[in-house]
């Protein structure tokens, strides 16, 4: 396969990460941006040499495009993810996929269908402590898993939600704080623990009330796959983005993620495991450097399947299902089962 040219959707913050990341790897261009706001977007293009388009469809039926990331609001993600994958195109979309379990199911038949591969842009994954943590767990270094826990607080004010008008609505964003922010958390818990039997979660909007009709607070229970407890609890009420805190409790030890750094505990020492480094280009401090490496990871796998190590649509799914498990519970008051 030769040279790769792509596109990016959506010139919101977060593509700037992907534009970064294209810079880093062989082979790989970008070609096109694309955005509905040519002010903004025709700017930014002249910037990185690129061409520009105010219409996704039109950029679509350009021969020369082999990838498309999809950077846009949560609402327009499944339509735009389908209609690349028609057009023949590899796919890299920020999270989440969809609004819904339906609309996986509608992107699942699509990429059925597709030559393309489809990968979502769960970056925390890639993070030097998470790779640590899944090797440590793997070999079996703290024992059997007895319990985790994890904490995010972060801040988001009026200021964030009013630009641009999508956040803060169940229509167009999906919900707030677990489907946008809290979601990669949701995503390590599981992915560390193996699965997710069921969650019995309460969300709520607290400082927020009045400005946005979503969340801004979430708590929840997760019983894993084992049998063992997942404690979680997120906000975005908090003064600052402070850095996520988790810990997994093992029959020898402990594995503490705080402040970027990750420790093993036991009753005998503690060791320094790894570090998160600070991003690279316009990555914010509290996304991390993850961004690089998930896309340098999609592209590794659209040349080399056999070893694909990119998230996948299904490992996707699986953290949407507990977000809507979790949404689902705050209004019944009760557990709900996860599909195995």
């Amino acid at each position: 396969m030769d040279r790769l040219n792509v596109a990016i959707v959506g010139a919101g913050a977060i593509h700037g990460c992907h534009v970064t990341a294209l810079q880093h790897i062989p082979d790989v261009s970008l070609c096109a941006l694309v955005d509905i706001d040519a002010k903004k977007g025709a700017p930014l293009a002249r910037r990185y040499g690129c061409g520009f388009y105010t219409d996704y469809r039109e950029m679509l039926l350009d021969p020369r495009i082999d990838a498309v990331h999809i950077c846009t609001p949560h609402h327009l993600h499944r339509e735009m993810i389908i209609a690349a994958l028609a057009a023949g195109k590899q796919v890299f979309s920020e999270k989440p996929v969809g609004l819904s379990l339906a609309d996986v199911a509608m992107i699942r038949e699509a990429a059925a269908r597709a030559s393309g591969l489809l990968g979502v842009c769960y970056q925390n994954r890639y993070n030097p402590t998470s790779q640590a943590i899944r090797a440590q767990l793997a070999d079996g270094i703290i024992g059997a898993l007895r319990g985790m826990k994890a904490s995010l607080t972060w801040s988001r004010d009026k200021n964030y939600y009013t630009p641009g008008g999508w956040r803060g609505r169940f229509a167009s964003e999906g919900g707030s704080l677990l489907i946008n922010q809290a979601i990669h958390t949701l995503d390590l818990m599981q992915w560390f623990a193996g699965g997710v039997t069921r969650v019995k979660g309460v969300v709520d909007s607290t400082v927020l009330s009045g400005i946005i009709e979503t969340e801004d607070s979430a708590m929840a229970m997760l019983e894993f796959t084992g049998g063992a407890y997942g404690v979680f609890h997120a906000t975005t009420c908090y003064s600052t983005d402070a850095a996520l805190f988790l810990e997994i409790d093992g029959e020898n030890g402990r594995l503490r993620l705080e402040e970027n750094q990750l420790w093993r505990v036991t009753d005998k020492d503690r060791t320094l495991l790894a570090c998160d480094m600070p991003p690279t280009g316009e990555a914010r401090n509290y996304w991390g450097d993850g961004h690089r490496r998930a896309i340098q990871q999609f592209y590794a796998s659209v040349r080399g399947p056999a070893r694909s190590e990119h998230t996948s649509l299904e490992a996707a799914a699986r953290s949407l299902a507990i977000v809507d498990a979790i949404y689902r519970s705050s209004q019944i008051r009760q557990w709900i089962s996860l599909a195995p």
